[in-house]
């Protein structure tokens, strides 16, 4: 595998030897992502235009392109400066004229001869009853009719290049297409009826119609699964190069686990126990863990956590829990304290503010292996933390732990298994696309005890009434979220307007209910305003989008949220997830200033119809596209340039199963299939996937 196939070669050359490319198209072509020739064959056409020769104009409704011969009649030259040069014509049927701007009349003459027979085709219109063909496209002599194809793709554009430019090239391009191994599964490619490389690569470059446009195409999607087949190639690479690392092999014994399950109020979900038991079957292997934890707001990601904790503690070793926020580790350790008292646990809690003599005490209690359990942020990867012996690491809310924080940990000399716990659903596509090197556990179900939460739409000018609602239920002892719209223009603005939202509250429900949080409080302000609403002592919160993940009040029943319109739809998820954590009845209020658009009008009604967070993601990238849903910046997400992930997501699941297939059945790809994959990983790029197999 030391370089590129000699068979690739022709791909991988300068474009400038093809036709119609100088130094200077090259150039510009630059601008669509197209360097080489490999890129022009995967530059799909994304529409095309029928040419088919027609009897007359009549035969289509203008304004239309079409394909006719006429006869050529007179020409009349343009009587003043600035008016068109017209070319009376005529087909079987009807008359009509070909309109040209500041053309040279010489070359017209030549090109349509009075008298003569020519086919044109272009765009009809009407100008007053007058049908018109302004620069027709093509020109020809009937005997050269075969030239033009029935239809004419047409490709995405930069700048300085043609139509007729690109096609050229393209058509060398594919003419320095060579033979290659078919690197697919046959059974795969049969049931799917699905044409080899060279063919798919033919028929996406030359589409019959509206049907072979389509991401549905057998050819495009061929070509697309090619593209994912070698993005997980390399994934599945990764995961297997991971695998072979030996981990430590935990095998506990289920007696704390036991314990906790036994002290719950309600037997857990099937859901529940299948990750339990997906995650107790990989600590057990030598094989280091690596896997992602997925579930809805609520769905009892922390009870499936605690129960790997204990596994490793089970086993004769120590693990941690890591959170983004010093907020959420509080509320871990707070939210563990009761399982681990069941179990027997020692648990502590380490943040950036354990100063001098009681770190250092912690500090001593975990290297002598004294404390079973860490929770904390970040502080756990600083130099002087060291452990007795970690087993288990689990990271919660996975975008805010890049790939760094999980090596920190292996470059301690310790080896743990890792487990990733996020509450963002993702659609499955997605999941597969960005952590495809990660097994997945999926939580989809809700626990027993959570009510619904109600969702209703009301117009802001509907403030006073919402207001008086809010006050009638704080005097019954609820207490409500309150967020408030992020402005994007500006940090001061989003501000001013919680401000003003926490003054107009506190002046209708009066002094002392009210606390506000926004991205802009020192630490210290934001948690003792948090800690006043978790104690009940204010009843209303106004808060910036800082609620979002993970505060946990289960007496707050009432989540209203203003200008739900400029919020995205995972967001507006995550904030209802909020409330509906007690046992009794939630409401969420989206207030929204009228009109609205129909994206937003899609959005909220979609709110009000489901809390399914996995069908509200789906629906989120079928509205957004993948590539906004995650925020490109930091998405992680591959820039795939001829699949779909809306339109093909249930393609992104095959390419995973055949991947690991055929890593499985030949681990070196030294096979007839496995050498046709390495020839599709130089095709597509994956120079890390090679430079995987090349280490070994």
């Amino acid at each position: 595998m030391s370089g590129r196939p000699e068979v690739l070669f022709p791909l991988f050359g300068t474009l400038e030897g093809l036709e119609g490319v100088g130094p200077k198209t090259a150039q510009l072509l630059a601008g669509l992502g197209v360097e080489k020739p490999r890129d022009l064959l995967f530059l799909l056409p994304h529409s095309g235009i029928d040419r088919r020769l027609r009897s007359s104009i009549r035969e289509v409704t203008p304004p239309a392109t079409v394909t006719v011969e006429v006869e050529i009649g007179n020409h009349l030259p343009a009587r003043q400066k600035g008016r068109p040069y017209r070319v009376l014509v005529r087909d079987t049927r009807a008359e009509f004229q070909l309109v040209f701007f500041h053309p040279r009349a010489d070359w017209l003459q030549k090109q349509l001869p009075s008298g003569q027979r020519r086919i044109v085709s272009g765009r009809v219109e009407l100008f007053d009853g007058v049908a018109q063909m302004v620069h027709p496209d093509h020109i020809l002599r009937p005997e050269a009719a075969g030239s033009l194809p029935d239809h004419e793709p047409v490709y995405p554009l930069t700048a300085g290049v043609t139509q007729r430019q690109v096609q050229k090239a393209v058509a060398g391009a594919l003419a320095r297409r060579p033979d290659l191994p078919e690197w697919i599964d046959p059974t795969l490619r049969e049931r799917r009826g699905w044409p080899g490389w060279a063919e798919a690569l033919d028929r996406a470059h030359a589409p019959k119609g509206a049907a072979d446009l389509s991401p549905a195409a057998p050819a495009r999607e061929r070509l697309a699964y090619d593209e994912l087949l070698a993005h997980q190639l390399t994934l599945a690479l990764a995961r297997a190069r991971a695998r072979r690392k030996p981990g430590i092999a935990t095998r506990g014994d289920g007696r704390l686990v036991g314990k906790v399950l036994a002290a719950l109020p309600y037997a857990p979900t099937a859901a529940q126990r299948r990750a339990i038991a997906e995650i107790t079957a990989d600590m057990e292997a030598s094989a280091r863990m690596n896997r992602l934890l997925q579930g809805d707001v609520g769905s009892g990601k922390t009870l499936v956590a605690m129960a790997a904790l204990l596994t490793a503690v089970e086993g004769g070793g120590q693990g941690v829990l890591m959170a983004p926020t010093e907020i959420l580790a509080r509320q871990h350790a707070e939210g563990i304290a009761p399982m681990a008292a069941a179990a027997g646990v020692r648990v502590a809690l380490l943040t950036g503010r354990d100063k001098g003599r009681e770190r250092a005490k912690k500090l001593a209690d975990l290297a002598s292996g004294f404390i079973d359990i860490l929770i904390g942020t970040h502080a756990v990867f600083q130099k002087d933390v060291e452990f007795a012996d970690l087993r288990l690491a689990v990271i919660d809310e996975q975008h805010r732990f890049g790939v760094a924080q999980r090596m920190a940990l292996g470059e301690k000399g310790y080896r743990p298994d890792v487990l990733v716990m996020t509450a963002t659903p993702i659609p499955r596509s997605l999941a597969l696309a960005q952590y495809g090197d990660m097994d997945l556990s999926l939580l989809d179900e809700k626990p027993p005890g959570r009510q619904p939460v109600v969702t209703s739409l009301a117009p802001t000018d509907r403030m006073d009434e919402v207001v008086a609602h809010l006050a009638r239920a704080v005097a019954e002892g609820r207490q409500a979220y309150w967020v408030c719209p992020l402005v994007e223009e500006s940090e001061t603005v989003t501000l001013t307007a919680a401000q003003s939202r926490f003054e107009a509250l506190r002046a209708a429900l009066g002094e002392g209910k009210v606390g506000l949080v926004h991205g802009q409080l020192p630490p210290a302000e934001k948690d003792a305003a948090m800690a006043d609403f978790v104690a009940g002592r204010t009843r209303v919160l106004v808060a910036t989008t800082v609620i979002e993940v993970g505060v946990d009040v289960p007496n707050a029943t009432i989540m209203i949220i203003e200008r739900a319109e400029s919020f995205g739809l995972a967001q507006l998820h995550q904030l209802r997830g909020r409330v509906g954590r007690g046992s009794g009845a939630s409401t969420c209020l989206l207030l929204y200033d009228p009109p609205l658009g129909e994206a937003a009008a899609r959005r909220l009604k979609l709110m009000r119809e489901t809390e399914d967070g996995f069908r509200i993601a789906e629906e989120d990238m079928a509205m957004r596209g993948a590539g906004d849903m995650i925020g490109t910046a930091q998405s992680g997400l591959p820039r795939f340039r001829l699949a779909d992930l809306e339109r093909q997501a249930g393609l992104m699941e095959v390419a995973q199963s055949d991947a690991r297939r055929l890593l499985n059945d030949d681990p070196e790809l030294a096979g007839p299939r496995g050498q046709a994959a390495r020839t599709l990983l130089w095709l597509m790029e994956q120079d890390r996937a090679i430079r995987l197999l090349q280490v070994g």
